[in-house]
C-alpha cells in the first residue's frame, strides 16, 4: 500500500482505511488502465457533503444574510477555483493516481481534476469517520473564503457603474492592466491599474484579477463621483 502519511499530515486527518484515501485520489484515467474503481462516486458524495456543511455554517453564523445572499455566497465558495486552491495548498498533485495520457497532458496541474479530488477526499473522510470530521476539514480550509465572500455579497458591479457614469459624456476608453503579481500560486495578490483615456486614475488589489479590477473601479468611483457602497 502507498505511504499516505504526508498527505494525511497535510490535510490533518489520519485514515483508518487507507484504501478510501487511495480511491479518492484515483482519477478515471488511472482506474480505466488498471481496472479499478475511480474517485467519481466519492466526488458525487463529497459535493453533496460540501454543500450541506457550507449551507449549515452560513445558516448558523450569518443570520444577517438573506436566503438569496446565502445562495450567492455558497456558490462562490463551493466552486472549482476554491477547491483547486485547497488541492494546491495540500499538494494533492503529488499524490494523484493518473493514467498515462493525463500524465503526458500535465493532468496533475488541471484545476478540474484537482478540485474533483478535494470533493472525493471529503467523502472519503466522511465514510472513514463521520460528518463532523468531514466538516472540520471543509471549514478549516474554507472558513476564510466564506468570510471574504460574505463581505462582498451584493457588492455592486463597480466596473459597470463606472462605465455607465463615464460614458454619459460620450465615448470613453477604459483600460484595466495588471501591473504586479505577488505571493505563492495558492495565495496570489494582483495589482491592477485603471486608465481612463490613457490617464491613470486609480489602482486596485485583490486575490484575483477580477476582484482587483473591481476594487480599482470602486476607487475611481469614490474619487471622481464620491460614490460609496
Amino acid at each position: 500500500m502507498t505511504d499516505f502519511s504526508e498527505v494525511e499530515k497535510n490535510i490533518g486527518y489520519v485514515f483508518q482505511d487507507k484504501s478510501l484515501l487511495k480511491k479518492a485520489l484515483t482519477h478515471t484515467s488511472y482506474a480505466y488502465e488498471n481496472k479499478i474503481e475511480s474517485n467519481e462516486k466519492l466526488e458525487f458524495l463529497g459535493d453533496a457533503i460540501l454543500e450541506i456543511v457550507v449551507s449549515k455554517y452560513l445558516f448558523r453564523h450569518y443570520q444577517q444574510l438573506s436566503e438569496g445572499e446565502m445562495t450567492k455566497v455558497r456558490a462562490s465558495v463551493v466552486c472549482e477555483d476554491s477547491l483547486y486552491q485547497i488541492a494546491q495548498k495540500h499538494n494533492f498533485s503529488d499524490f494523484l493516481f493518473l493514467g498515462k495520457s493525463e500524465i503526458i497532458n500535465n493532468g496533475k496541474e488541471r484545476p478540474a481534476i484537482l478540485a474533483d479530488s478535494v470533493e472525493a477526499v471529503i467523502a472519503a473522510i466522511y465514510l472513514d469517520s463521520n460528518m463532523d470530521s468531514a466538516a472540520k476539514f471543509i471549514l478549516s480550509n474554507l472558513k476564510q473564503t466564506i468570510e471574504v465572500s460574505t463581505k462582498h455579497v451584493g457588492m455592486k458591479d463597480y466596473k459597470t457603474v463606472l462605465q455607465e457614469k463615464l460614458q454619459v459624456h460620450g465615448d470613453i476608453k477604459i483600460e484595466y492592466q495588471t501591473i504586479h503579481e505577488s505571493g505563492p500560486d495558492h495565495k496570489k495578490v494582483f495589482t491592477v491599474e485603471l486608465k481612463v483615456n490613457g490617464k491613470v486614475v486609480s489602482h486596485g488589489t485583490g486575490s484575483t484579477k477580477k476582484s482587483a479590477e473591481m476594487n480599482a473601479a470602486k476607487q475611481a468611483l469614490e474619487k471622481q463621483f464620491h460614490t460609496k457602497n
